[in-house]
């Protein structure tokens, strides 16, 4: 009788794995067909998302599987569908607890879509140039960029017909596909909150100079301070680091001669080495005589002995939008370059005033 794809295997899986053994080599998918009594290609469904496959032989595969201990190729299977699954995530470490946040988002939402992430890392973003000649050597679908790229950085990713997706990073003035939360709107917005609050004179810790994350929130601050007429900010440098809290607000009393009303640091872990500076080496009330905000509700800042005034980014919603636009352009290039943006929350911490006094004189 002639055999037919669901006639029962004439070995059992051990015989069958004992004989690839033997012969030293991997076990493929098609040793899984021949077992399971298959397609080949019945086999290759069964291992991709979302193909078409009955339950039943489903079953048989997976049971097929198992017994040959058999792990899909995904080098094999990239040389047929001309895709790695393979995503390039391209991020800053530095010195930032919000990291890990972004980082962990990003994978589980480009996992949920049948691919991994390749992670590379800056320690500064001006490193960037360095690292793409890095991703140019592996075959990835596509790539999420967390850093500012030049008009020459970005020409390359078109003629290697590469997807991008900038993450977080506002290049005005270019045609590129991104997903931001707008910095420059969140340092006004900070500004605003505290001066209505009756603050007048504010000092404000920078982050790194290549980051434009850390200019934009500088220069959203400064303008929208300008705009209400107020004294012009003492701005210091900072690197998006704890040190920088202490040293910044040190710097920011130094050059005024007194305490301000407010400080806003470039972010988060900068602003808790301030707020922990001011109260336990200067021995400033805050928020009763200078209030402290930063930037990006990192887990931290949520801590009952913190409880940092705040903005935070919509990470989850950001990661979301990230994948899809990427998993978008890589199953139909050439559509039109698109930006996703979104405004960060305001968190009311215990760190800065927000009610305006009737005595506010507040007078340097």
């Amino acid at each position: 009788m002639r055999k037919t794809k669901d006639t029962a295997p004439a070995i059992s899986a051990a015989e069958q794995k004992e004989a690839i053994l033997r012969a030293n080599r991997r076990v493929t998918s098609y040793d899984v067909a021949m077992l399971a009594g298959v397609s080949q290609s019945a086999v290759s469904r069964c291992f991709k998302p979302g193909a078409s496959v009955s339950k039943s032989t489903y079953a048989r595969v997976m049971k097929a599987a198992a017994g040959l201990d058999y792990i899909p190729n995904a080098a094999a299977r990239s040389l047929i569908t001309r895709r790695s699954n393979m995503v390039a995530v391209i991020l800053s470490s530095v010195a930032n607890l919000h990291y890990p946040e972004a980082l962990a988002e990003l994978s589980q939402q480009i996992a949920r879509r049948g691919k991994r992430v390749l992670l590379f890392t800056m320690q500064h973003e001006s490193e960037v140039e360095q690292i793409l000649n890095d991703v140019w050597q592996f075959q990835v679908d596509g790539a999420i960029v967390a850093a500012a790229l030049t008009e020459q950085q970005l020409l390359e990713f078109e003629r290697r017909r590469l997807p991008l997706v900038v993450f977080n990073r506002n290049l005005r003035g270019r045609t590129v596909n991104s997903v931001v939360c707008d910095q420059y709107e969140a340092g006004r917005l900070l500004a605003t909150r505290l001066a209505a609050a009756g603050h007048r004179q504010f000092g404000i810790i920078g982050g790194p100079d290549d980051s434009p994350v850390a200019t934009d929130r500088r220069a959203g601050a400064c303008d929208r301070l300008q705009e209400l007429g107020l004294p012009a900010p003492v701005v210091v440098p900072g690197r998006f680091d704890y040190a920088s809290g202490a040293q910044g607000l040190q710097q920011i009393i130094d050059r005024l001669g007194y305490v301000p009303d407010a400080v806003i640091c470039g972010n988060d872990v900068t602003a808790l080495g301030c707020l922990d500076h001011a109260r336990h080496q200067l021995h400033i009330d805050v928020p009763g005589r200078m209030s402290v905000a930063g930037f990006d509700a990192v887990e931290p800042s949520n801590w009952l002995s913190y409880n940092l005034t705040t903005l935070r980014q919509p990470i989850h919603n950001m990661a979301l939008a990230a994948a899809d636009l990427l998993t978008s352009l890589i199953e139909s290039q050439g559509q039109a370059a698109e930006k996703r943006s979104f405004a960060p929350q305001f968190i009311e911490g215990a760190t800065a005033r927000l009610v305006q006094r009737a005595d506010d004189s507040l007078a340097a």
